[in-house]
Formats: structure tokens, C-alpha cells, sequence
């Protein structure tokens, strides 16, 4: 098959992302020995920024934005996420046609020196830049000090080797794709720390009008991760919320019944609103946007506007 362009991945500069953004080429050229690839390296306002918490600068597209633009302006074709950093609404002539099988979804913990959560001394110092995690956290340990924790995954575990902090919070995919799976200490199941909406699964953003590179995507597409990223997505939407808000969402596929977990949790973790949908796959949609609403009418839109994330 002749391929009328080189396919240009637009893509951030960290290791995690070129992990992404090479696995993605090396599944398409799998699949077309042919087709030449060229990668996009770039730098987004969320890479630029790093002496701010992420929640102070605005969450939503600090990651993508500049991505996304370089489709606009059609200097590359596709852009690898990971679907956690992705806003809700998307530029009109963008869509994602595309996601991957999930990896491990769940949060951890990376400690130098101290088995598990349960196990850090009184008020020990942990990092995390979520307020997501924090607010989970301190729920399970209001003792600890919380304490802001930007850069690459290679950068924080570097803060933690120095001493700066007794224990750090990441995604468990995120060290499992960049081989530290080795790293971890302990993973929280998602009953105590429920994780971001699409953690652990790449998404793959394109032009809608561009048929030659859905056709080459098509075959990458998982239906598992599309069912749980449709029903999670469908809980922010109604919940308002971008990445960087205290909002979880976790869909758990069996067969062909999806169960939906969702939480709203104030910044000190004192006060968690929760609640579960379960049904058939095919209704992904609709049962995140009625978990959503749920959560809305039984605290979740004052504790939202509360901390100005809802009007």
C-alpha cells in the first residue's frame, strides 16, 4: 500500500510521552511496513510551567493545547495523549477516533524507606501535584503533610532520592511503561484512592476530515478502554471538571456489564461524595452523565463551587 505523506506524531518531550508516541509508531508501522513516521517534539504550557501548582494555572489543555494547535495549523497529523491530561471539549475540528488498551489504572506510592501508606511516620512529607490525590490522601491520613510535586516521572523520583519528600504519588501506568514498575511500594486499590478520569489509557487525536489517518488508526482502536473512557468522560462532562480538580472516575469492564465509580472530595479530604452506576456496556454514556448528576444533587455542586469549579 503507497502512503501519500510521511504521518507527522506531534507529541511532548518527556520520556513518558515519547514512550507513548513510539508505541503508537511502532504499532502503525507494524501494521504498514511502508509508512514513514516522523515525530513532532514540542513543548506545552504544562511543561513550561513548572514552579506553579497545576491547579493555580488552570488544568484544563496544559498539556494538549500546543499539540492540538500544530493539527490546526496541519504541521502534524496526530497527537499521542494520555488521556487523563485531555480536556473534555476538544477543538471542533478535532476529535479522538482512537484509544488503547488500558493499562493498570490505579495510583502508588514510591517511598525510599517505608513499605506502605500505613507505614510513614507521623506527619511524614508526601508529594503529589493533584488535588485529586491530595484530597484522597488526607482522608486516609490526615497526618501527612501534602506537599506540591511537579516535573517528569524521572524528575520526582529524583526529589524523592534526594530526600525531599518520605514518599511520592504517581500513576501506576506511567512507571509500569517507562519500566519502574520495580519502583513501586504499594498500589491503592481504587476503593481507597479512586484515579483520575481515563488514567492509564492512551488516546490518539486527529483531524475529523482527514479519512487517510483514521484508516490507519482504526485497527489500534480497543473497545474495553472506549466503553470505560466513554462512561468516565461522560461523569466529567457533567461534573464540569478538567484534570486538575478533586473528581475521580474509575469504569471496570465485565463482560458486558460496566460498573462506574465516581468521587468529589473537598481540598482537606473530610468531606468525599461518592456513587456507583452499573449496566450494560452499550449505555456507557448516559451512565456517566446520571452518575454525575447524582453526585451533583447530593453535595458534590456545592463542594464544587466551594472551591470556584462550579457556577
Amino acid at each position: 500500500m503507497s502512503h501519500p505523506r510521511p504521518l507527522r506524531i506531534a507529541t511532548r518531550g518527556s520520556r513518558l510521552a515519547l514512550w507513548q508516541a513510539y508505541h503508537v509508531r511502532d504499532r502503525l508501522q507494524a501494521l504498514n511496513p511502508d509508512l514513514a513516521i516522523e515525530l513532532l517534539t514540542m513543548k506545552t504550557a504544562g511543561d513550561r510551567i513548572l514552579d506553579t501548582p497545576l491547579a493555580k494555572i488552570g488544568g484544563k489543555g496544559l498539556f494538549v493545547k500546543e499539540l492540538e494547535q500544530a493539527m490546526l495549523e496541519g504541521t502534524a497529523d496526530i497527537a499521542v495523549h494520555s488521556m487523563k491530561d485531555v480536556p473534555v471539549e476538544l477543538p471542533a475540528p478535532l476529535h479522538i477516533p482512537v484509544v488503547l488498551e488500558r493499562e493498570d489504572p490505579r495510583d502508588c506510592l514510591v517511598s525510599m524507606n517505608h513499605p506502605a501508606l500505613k507505614a510513614l511516620p507521623q506527619s511524614a512529607c508526601v508529594g503529589t501535584s493533584s488535588l485529586r490525590r491530595r484530597s484522597q490522601l488526607a482522608c486516609l491520613r490526615a497526618d501527612l503533610q501534602l506537599n506540591d510535586l511537579r516535573g517528569n516521572v524521572n524528575t520526582r523520583l529524583d526529589k524523592l532520592e534526594r530526600g525531599e519528600f518520605d514518599a511520592i504519588v504517581l500513576a501506576a501506568a506511567g512507571l509500569r511503561r517507562l519500566g519502574f514498575a520495580d519502583r513501586i511500594t504499594q498500589c491503592f486499590e481504587v476503593e481507597d484512592m479512586l484515579p483520575a478520569i481515563g488514567q492509564g489509557i492512551i488516546g490518539i487525536e486527529c483531524r475529523r476530515d482527514d479519512a487517510w489517518v483514521e484508516n490507519l488508526l482504526a485497527p489500534l482502536e480497543d473497545p474495553l478502554a472506549r466503553d470505560a473512557l466513554t462512561a468516565e468522560r461522560a461523569l466529567n462532562a457533567t461534573l464540569q471538571g478538567g484534570c486538575q480538580v478533586p473528581i475521580a472516575g474509575h469504569a471496570r469492564i465485565e463482560g458486558g456489564e460496566l460498573t462506574l465509580d465516581g468521587l468529589v472530595a473537598s481540598l482537606d479530604g473530610r468531606e468525599q461524595i461518592r456513587g456507583t452506576r452499573q449496566g450494560a456496556r452499550r449505555d456507557a454514556a448516559a451512565m456517566g452523565a446520571e452518575l454525575g448528576q447524582f453526585l451533583l444533587d447530593n453535595g458534590a455542586a456545592r463542594i464544587l463551587r466551594d472551591i470556584g469549579l462550579l457556577t
